[in-house]
């Protein structure tokens, strides 16, 4: 019997902005132990810290039941995908190393169950936004990730949280922007330039715009925007034949 292929995003433990953080991380928590033995793999793509810096001998503090359910997942032999948002960059090892996770720095094409998947976190993707733009290359360069290093793992932490804060907090609601439909969603539109040269692709999965969103592309293909594991607690679960958008709610299944 097959077991379950699931995916989810935008977690961003130890933000600063929100307030339930330790229910929050509890709740994820009970999630993944809810699908550990229904579960071949779990795909997070992306952002699951609000902020992750690893120095040579010092890790963030916290998280220790999150990152404690994903290494039994791991153990049991379920396979865990880590993809770097644009807020956990910065990890050098330690995930891999300790927790047993499988990283990706990249957006990821790869076969499951005989269908192909485009699995990516979504920042840089057709993201017009030129500040945006400039951040993203500054957090990616090598050389800053190492000044970034130099500082004592306190200041590091501190600058990183509560620029994630000072970043959440300045939107509406501390909220991303709704949807925006299909003529202006850039991942949409990314994605529609995209297929044109790879046409075998059967679903695209994105997080990183706190959106859910379920799109038919065209006959073959499908897209999907996870939501987030703060206000909205969604997912994906892929069987093998259906690919489902559902919601957690205590302890139960919600499509």
């Amino acid at each position: 019997m097959r077991k379950n292929i699931y995916f989810l995003s935008d977690a961003h433990l130890g933000s600063l902005a929100i307030p339930h953080r330790r229910t929050q991380e509890r709740r994820l928590v009970r999630f993944l132990d809810s699908i550990k033995d229904k579960a071949a793999a779990v795909y997070m793509l992306g952002d699951m810290f609000d902020f992750w810096n690893e120095y040579k001998y010092v890790v963030p503090k916290g998280f220790t039941r999150f990152l404690g359910k994903i290494s039994e997942l791991t153990d049991l032999g379920v396979e865990v995908h880590f993809f770097t948002g644009n807020h956990d960059i910065w990890t050098y090892g330690y995930l891999e190393e300790e927790c047993g996770v499988i990283l990706h720095r990249h957006p990821l094409t790869t076969e499951i169950y005989g269908k192909e998947f485009y699995l990516a976190h979504g920042d840089g993707l057709g993201d017009p936004d030129n500040k945006f733009k400039l951040l993203r290359k500054i957090f990616h360069n090598r050389g800053c990730q190492r000044l970034l290093n130099f500082f004592h793992p306190w200041w590091g932490m501190q600058l990183g949280l509560n620029w994630a804060k000072h970043s959440r907090l300045k939107r509406a609601d501390g909220k991303e922007p709704p949807y925006m439909g299909e003529d202006r969603e850039y991942l949409v539109l990314w994605t529609k330039e995209y297929m044109k040269t790879h046409p075998d692709i059967d679903y695209f999965i994105y997080g990183h715009r706190h959106i859910e969103l379920e799109l038919t592309l065209n006959r073959k293909a499908r897209m999907l925007i996870l939501g987030d594991w703060i206000t909205q607690f969604t997912y994906a679960v892929f069987d093998g034949e259906h690919l489902l958008l559902e919601e957690y709610v205590e302890g139960e299944s919600r499509p």
